[in-house]
């Protein structure tokens, strides 16, 4: 098992921690450097091509629950109480239906895995949502709506790889769109401490006034005066608020180099800056929050964030209707409000990485925290049910234009290859380079693995 600590350093042979992470996957014990540099060379063949393939990662996380009957498993078979309102259509792999209401991602198909048989088990919003996002169990037992984060919690995806790759520009490495009223556990650094804690956005990226606060320098202090050292540390203390609230306070108080890069470089402004990208672009994805924000995800990936995190965007705004959390008026609120602009900004990331040679090498996942009853309640709805659900992946090493696993008649249980969540992380972490049997030190130093999941092979190829 590979331990690794938590400083982000270059060791004297030249291997990163990142090499040492990609090597664990082959078993450390007794490896001496020839053996290590052999390895380093022969990585693309003994990993089968895929290990490490993904330099960063979009996760569109679907809260509340996305029914699988009514978006990626139909079962029209089924009888009326558990096949509902919509019909399957063809997508561009043959002998695929999804959704009628999913037309643009139908032909997007090509470029997905769509995995059936993912499953945990559990139906409490906060603990599906930690197990989704960190494939470990919670360390704090929560009630259904406690969404806090505790320092024992496991660490998100973009936390680890925080850690484990830093930054690869001057962005921070990991950003969270929050967008919403209720923002699940899992998002956060857990163990890992505050240092790896995402850049949080929770404005509105359809608005006309979107920016973000913490990368707005003061109006008073020009940018030339920032860049020297007149006004520097009144400056960026002036920003201390907003970046705390941003979730990169510890930035702050570790790094006053690079809160001050962040603020003044003009690549940080640049990709979070949608005015940029051409109406065109901006119409395909969707005028509307979920849409921009995707499209945000991929500026940000371009620039060189490692992973950003889109959560469904929640606002109360539609007296409490919009989000996926459907134990009633199911079918109303997918037809009207949840499918149609998931639809539109789903098929518009995978074409547009596709288009730019980005999608090989960027991993989209697009899941929600558990399904939904097989069978419809006496409100039109569906409840929650964590021992089914359908979880759509692309790019990043994952194998295009197929299905795996399949649910029985009723999308209730995993008929065949069932996916536990924690090999779906474990999948996940795989297409990023890091061995699920790595262990990280938390804050106390002791070693704690990343991931008790396998990846699953059978996911995996180009």
């Amino acid at each position: 098992m590979l331990a690794i600590g938590s400083q982000n350093v270059r060791l004297c042979d030249g291997f990163s921690r990142r090499d040492f992470l990609r090597i664990g996957a082959l078993g450390t014990a007794g490896l001496a450097l020839p053996q290590l540099l052999q390895a380093r060379e022969q990585r693309p063949s003994i990993l089968g091509g895929t290990f490490g393939q993904a330099k960063s990662c979009i996760v569109l996380f679907l809260i509340g629950g996305a029914s699988q009957q009514d978006t990626f498993d139909l079962k029209p078979e089924a009888p009326a109480e558990v096949r509902g309102e919509f019909k399957p259509i063809a997508t561009s792999v043959p002998g695929l239906q999804i959704c009628e209401h999913l037309p643009l991602l139908a032909r997007q198909a090509d470029k997905c895995t769509l995995i059936r048989s993912v499953t945990h088990g559990i139906n409490v919003h906060t603990q599906s949502a930690l197990i989704m996002l960190t494939g470990e169990p919670t360390g704090a037992l929560r009630a259904e709506n406690d969404t806090r984060e505790f320092p024992n919690d496991p660490p998100s995806f973009g936390s680890v790889l925080s850690c484990v790759r830093g930054s690869r520009s001057v962005l921070p490495p990991y950003v969270y769109c929050k967008m919403g009223y209720y923002v699940p556990p899992g998002r956060g650094a857990g163990w890992l401490g505050q240092k790896y804690a995402p850049f949080n956005i929770d404005t509105d990226p359809n608005a006309a006034n979107f920016e973000i606060k913490a990368l707005t320098p003061p109006r008073e202090v020009p940018l030339d005066r920032l860049a020297g050292r007149q006004g520097l540390l009144d400056s960026i203390n002036r920003q201390a608020d907003a970046l705390r609230q941003s979730g990169s306070a510890n930035l702050m108080d570790v790094h006053y180099q690079k809160a001050l890069d962040l603020i003044t470089a003009p690549q940080a402004r640049k990709a979070f800056d949608l005015s940029a990208e051409p109406a065109a672009v901006r119409d395909r994805y969707g005028r509307h929050t979920f849409g921009q924000a995707v499209l945000l995800a991929r500026r940000l990936v371009e620039h060189g964030v490692s992973l950003v995190t889109v959560n469904w965007n929640n606002f109360a705004n539609k007296g409490g209707r919009g989000h996926w959390d459907t134990h009633g008026d199911n079918f109303k609120e997918l037809k009207e409000l949840l499918l149609p602009p998931t639809d539109r900004a789903v098929a518009a990331l995978l074409e547009d990485l596709a288009t730019r040679g980005l999608l090989d090498e960027t991993l989209v996942v697009c899941m929600g925290e558990f399904g939904r009853t097989p069978k419809i309640n006496s409100g039109a709805g569906r409840d929650h049910w964590g021992a089914c659900m359908s979880v759509l992946l692309a790019g990043g090493g994952i194998r295009a234009g197929r299905v795996y696993g399949s649910s029985d008649r009723q999308a209730a249980y995993p008929k065949d290859n069932p996916v536990q969540a924690r090999d779906l992380v474990a999948t996940i972490y795989h297409c990023l380079g890091i061995a699920p049997q790595t262990e990280l030190h938390d804050q106390h130093g002791r070693p704690l693995r990343v991931c008790h999941g396998e990846p699953v092979m059978g996911l995996l190829g180009n």
